[in-house]
């Protein structure tokens, strides 16, 4: 798949790497550019901006926001909206309060664009071992886009120790819910993988 990465700090950068590594087409901006031209090095297309950035995506296209939470979160998806089309997808991977991707989800819903929270979790590990994806969205998109989860969060319900941390009460392998009937096609799916953390 072809997926665009708006943020490429330590947890960005690494999932960008993850996801090239498994043959999925990755576009990357971020602001300093010194980790945009190493990870074009690896085979990632570079951007020199968000609006190139969408240029270089295929519609319909996926935008994945790694991003702390706060204004430079809430700017990038309203510029992202901005130059979105309908039937594309923005992913905010960040820690944002939850209440603001209700927000976002309802605004976006408007203009025919679809938005994801997909809680991301695995830090230094995630490159190698996989991460913890708790991917909130309507259920069509998150089946749509299951070969990137599928690739960041390998084999659910492999949960193991990570360096320094163990986990002392056992997750579901997986658990789906649906969300109350006046949002049936809201689905909400933990994904553990070996690099989960309590």
């Amino acid at each position: 798949m072809q997926i665009g990465i708006v943020g490429l700090g330590r947890m960005g950068a690494n999932i960008a790497r993850r996801l090239m590594r498994a043959g999925h087409q990755v576009v990357g901006y971020n602001r300093h550019d010194d980790i945009v031209r190493e990870l074009a090095g690896e085979g990632m297309t570079p951007a020199t901006s968000l609006a190139d950035l969408m240029q270089k995506l295929t519609p319909p296209r996926v935008i994945w926001m790694m991003l702390p939470s706060g204004a430079i979160t809430e700017q990038s998806i309203e510029e992202a909206a901005n130059l979105a089309a309908s039937g594309d997808v923005i992913i905010d991977g960040g820690n944002t309060f939850w209440r603001d991707d209700v927000r976002r989800g309802k605004t976006l819903a408007a203009r025919g664009v679809h938005y994801m929270d997909v809680g991301t979790s695995g830090g230094v590990w995630g490159l190698e071992r996989g991460y913890c994806l708790m991917i909130g969205g309507e259920k069509a998109v998150v089946e749509r886009l299951d070969p990137v989860f599928a690739t960041l969060a390998p084999g659910a319900g492999e949960i193991d120790r990570t360096p320094g941390r163990e986990r002392t009460t056992p997750l579901p392998s997986a658990a789906i819910c649906i969300a109350a009937p006046s949002a049936p096609a809201i689905t909400s799916r933990w994904c553990t993988t070996a690099s989960n953390t309590d």
